[in-house]
């Protein structure tokens, strides 16, 4: 949805303005609509700024050029007036069109057109990063069904998650041994990677639980944890040696 402001001093041309907006086929939200300099400066001032202006440039109390010298304005604008002296005034703002009175439904479009295809595709390449550099979201817990019970295990008394005969356990900081319908593929997806390192392809531990590091053959470690009996040693295998020097080196 396109969020408009219009900025239009003359009623008649409001309504001729929110008429061909509306039979424009564009999804849009007319946010609000102001006829003077002074209450599109308070405005603008106090409110989150649209996706796109329509603004005359003849208002009642001036000309919209001074709304420009009294706030700053990031959304694009169309101005729409009957006087095409200020042309070039206007493309040394934010304009990305210049219509001319009684407004052109076929040049409204193409207007509008020129805001989809430049401002719409940087907006959503903003959003795309932001929603990248966001945090990403891992479990805090695992329900853990045994027998008719369930248990909620918080993922800071997890020791590690191991592979034994095919099946995927969970360890818990008492020592605890339960069974988990997840692959280590997909805990190693869930769990936060700050806390957890995948240390070959039978176990995931939290690092947080290393008792002790030990030279291994190869220049492989082996990784002792505080509280795991397991079937056979944790080794951090070959390929993933460096990555782990380097987690628990800063």
């Amino acid at each position: 949805m396109i969020k408009i402001v219009i900025i239009e001093d003359e009623k008649p041309a409001v309504e001729k303005l929110k008429q061909l907006l509306s039979n424009s086929g564009e999804n849009i939200s007319i946010v609000n609509i102001m006829g003077s300099v002074e209450d599109s400066v308070n405005w603008l001032t106090n409110n989150p700024a649209p996706d796109l202006i329509f603004m005359d440039i003849q208002l009642n109390d001036g000309i919209s050029f001074e709304i420009f010298e009294s706030v700053k304005i990031t959304a694009p604008v169309i101005f729409t007036t009957a006087f095409d002296a200020y042309a070039i005034r206007a493309f040394k703002v934010n304009s990305i069109d210049y219509l001319l009175k009684p407004i052109d439904p076929e040049l409204l479009s193409n207007a509008i057109k020129k805001y989809n295809d430049h401002y719409s595709a940087e907006k959503s390449e903003q959003i795309n990063q932001m929603i990248s550099e966001m945090p990403a979201k891992y479990k805090s817990r695992f329900l853990i069904k045994t027998g008719v019970h369930f248990k909620s295990v918080a993922i800071t008394d997890i020791e590690s998650f191991f592979i034994q005969e095919r099946a995927t356990f969970l360890l818990t900081k008492e020592a605890k041994t339960l069974d988990i319908d997840y692959s280590l593929d997909q805990l190693e997806k869930m769990v936060d990677p700050e806390d957890f390192f995948r240390a070959n392809r039978n176990c995931l531990i939290n690092t947080h639980y290393i008792k002790d590091m030990i030279g291994y053959s190869g220049s492989r470690i082996k990784v002792k944890m505080l509280y795991g009996s397991y079937p056979d040693p944790i080794i951090i295998s070959r390929e993933r040696v460096n990555a782990f020097k380097i987690r628990m080196d800063r």
